[in-house]
Formats: C-alpha cells, structure tokens, sequence
C-alpha cells in the first residue's frame, strides 16, 4: 500500500478508534493483556486471583473476598465478572424472592455465586454449574473459603446441557424458584427451553440473564418476550470499569406452561 492510500485511511482509522476506545480497551485487557499473562505465568485469570484473594483477604467473610476481587480486577487484570453495581442487583432481588432453591449456570470465579449465597434465606441451598474443571477447582476454592459449605451450595461440574436433565434424579433438585444465567448468551435458549422441558420452574419463578445487551442475547429475548410465559424486565448496567458499553440483566417471572 503506497503512503497516500494509507493517509487517506487515516482520518478513518483515528475516527474509529476514538468512536470504540472502549471496545478497544476492553479488547486489549481480555484477549491481549491475558493470553501474554497466561503464557508468562503458565496460569488461567481466576487462578491468578484466586493466589491474590488467599493473600489479601479474610477467610469466611464474602463480603470481603468480593471487595478483594472487585480491587483486584479494577486495579491489576480485568476479571470479566459480574462486578459490584450488577451484583448489589442479584442480591436485592435474591432477598426479595427468597428463594429455597437456586440454580446457576455459569459458576466461573464464584463471584455471583458468592452474592446469591450471601443473600440465601435460612435453609436456602443453591446448586451452581460450571463446564471447565480448572475453572470449577478455583471456584470451589473460594466458595469454601467464604465459609459455605456443600449443604448451602453445591458447585457441579459439567456442560449444562447434560447437567439440567440430572438435576431432579442426580441433584434432588425438583424446583428452581430463582435461576441466573451467567454462562455463555448463545446457549440462554436451549438451557431455559431444557428447564421448561424438565418442569424444573414453578409457576412465578424468577429467571436472570446477564450479558443480554453485551455481548447480547437477541434470541433469547426475543423468545421470552414472545411466548406469553414471562413478564420481563430489563436492569441496565454498564461493563464493570467500562461504563460506557452498555449491558443489563434480563428479569424474568415465569407464569406457567400456560
């Protein structure tokens, strides 16, 4: 490419990075920044703050830990989580609800699960599920850390495709009266589609989605809305450290098969 082709795609090239900094920052902290780190240190993200937490933070305090995590991404590597604004979200409405039974698919680093079992009410017991076994080792880590132990909640190891259909017969699960859907947008359908199949939500259940606007889950939306079993309501957020790409929770109160 000659250099007057390339000054004429300037002006271009300077508009879109000024117009998407922030997509751009967030690229570089998640992919870049993180694939470098974990071929130096020969660890995964969550490992590296798992080693962060154990020498910054009280044991069987969760509230503590969280704050740890919330420092820890803000200030030295960007942990993709949930974050405080969306967390204080999930705990105001677990407590609402009051849940006796909670299903989570998508544990990763523990940090909503740690919300969800903080707000639990007396006797409440929350199974979460996570597909990667190094990722669910950690998170079994700080769980336990936090002072929960398997009675309250019980972390499953495994796609949530093959877990959902064993949870009445291999988990004692027989109802979910809150779900967070935390794992990957794309797969949001099929698994509350699983749910409904497997009769796993009682009439006025309390669905959350996160990430339905980014990355986004326009299917998954599209089919709640549409269906005539739910009454939805979006919580707009932005990305933790991020603001600016807009995010939110998707509410869902199931009515019943109708």
């Amino acid at each position: 490419m000659s250099p007057a082709i390339a000054l004429a795609f300037l002006p271009l090239v300077v508009t879109l990075l000024v117009r998407y900094r922030h997509y751009f920052r967030l690229l570089v902290r998640t992919v870049l920044l993180r694939s470098l780190r974990d071929c130096l240190s020969g660890l995964r993200i969550e490992e590296r703050a798992f080693s962060y937490v154990l020498t910054h933070t009280l044991p069987g305090d969760p509230g503590h830990i969280l704050t740890t995590l919330d420092h820890w991404s803000s200030h030295c590597e960007y942990l993709s989580h949930m974050g405080p604004i969306k967390g204080q979200i999930l705990m105001r409405l677990v407590e609402e609800k009051a849940p006796a039974s909670v299903l989570e698919l998508g544990t990763y680093c523990a940090y909503s699960t740690l919300f969800i079992a903080r707000a639990l009410p007396p006797g409440g017991r929350l199974l979460t599920v996570e597909q990667d076994p190094r990722t669910a080792a950690v998170a079994e880590k700080l769980i336990r850390l936090a002072g929960f132990d398997e009675r309250t909640v019980e972390l499953i190891v495994g796609r949530s495709e093959e877990v959902i259909p064993r949870l009445r017969t291999q988990y004692q699960l027989s109802r979910a009266d809150l779900v967070l859907l935390a794992h990957r947008p794309r797969c949001y359908l099929r698994d509350l589609q699983l749910l409904e199949a497997h009769a796993l939500l009682p009439a006025g259940a309390t669905v959350l989605a996160d990430h339905v606007l980014f990355p986004g889950a326009p299917r998954f939306l599209q089919y709640t809305k549409s269906c005539g079993r739910y009454r939805c309501r979006l919580h707009h957020t932005g990305l933790p450290d991020f603001p600016a790409i807009k995010d939110g929770i998707a509410q869902l109160t199931y009515a019943g098969p109708g």
